[in-house]
């Protein structure tokens, strides 16, 4: 089983290149917040535990959700491998996963960081705009609009969410990013991390992690075909 956790900051790719990667190494994306609500949906014992946390607002503990995750890779469609996406966010977390996939004779194959400098971080999180009249998405250097602060489709105003505001973000970047560091050097010191320059087009950064996963040797993994 190939087990690739993809890494990066918010607004670094991850959620691009994850059903990209999954494609071509013809396994399935697992993500802990839909396990999290396919567990509670089905009410599954794992499920009613995660819950109780989630309806008192608090963070679903760690050995629920490896065990959840472990469930999950138990799957048919999960036999010859996963793509983490998401999880592990902190280095503890990055350590139960190890010690839960050795238990079954697993590990994890690799640890792929789409890597964008933090100013490119911020500019791309804080740059997100939506009207007023029915929440039409821009971004201020990807997608402008075409007149600055107004909506193309029903001209009403646009305006900044307080999450997508400067500071918030700086604030919220500081957090994330720390825990970052921890789990990328986790990988680095158990010599799976691979890393990727992440400023490039989307078309390149899928050829790079397809490149990075080759030189690790998992090259049967991966189809060389056009990625689009």
């Amino acid at each position: 089983m190939k087990v690739v956790i993809l890494l990066g900051a918010p607004g670094a790719g991850k959620g691009t290149q994850a059903p990209l990667l999954a494609n071509r190494l013809g396994v399935p994306i697992v993500a802990t917040g839909d396990l999290f609500r396919s567990a509670v949906r089905d009410g599954t014992p794992l499920g009613l535990e995660a819950r109780r946390y989630m309806d008192a607002g608090q963070l679903v503990p760690d050995d629920i959700t490896v065990r959840l995750l472990l469930d999950r890779l138990g799957r048919a469609d999960a036999h010859g491998g996963v793509v983490l996406d998401g999880f592990p966010r902190t280095a503890v977390q990055a350590a139960a996963l190890d010690e839960a996939l050795a238990e079954r004779g697993e590990r994890v194959s690799a640890a792929v960081l789409i890597d964008v400098p933090e100013d490119e971080v911020m500019r791309r999180m804080s740059g997100r705009w939506i009207c007023r009249a029915a929440g039409h998405p821009y971004h201020a250097v990807f997608s402008p609009p075409h007149t600055p602060g107004v909506c193309d489709i029903d001209g009403s105003e646009l305006y900044q969410r307080a999450d997508d505001e400067p500071d918030t973000v700086r604030a919220r970047m500081a957090q994330q990013l720390g825990a970052l560091a921890d789990v990328i050097a986790h990988y680095r010191t158990a010599g799976v991390l691979l890393s990727v320059d992440g400023l490039q087009g989307i078309d390149d950064v899928a050829a790079a992690i397809d490149a990075a996963l080759v030189e690790a040797g998992l090259a049967d993994a991966v189809e060389s075909e056009d990625v689009r």
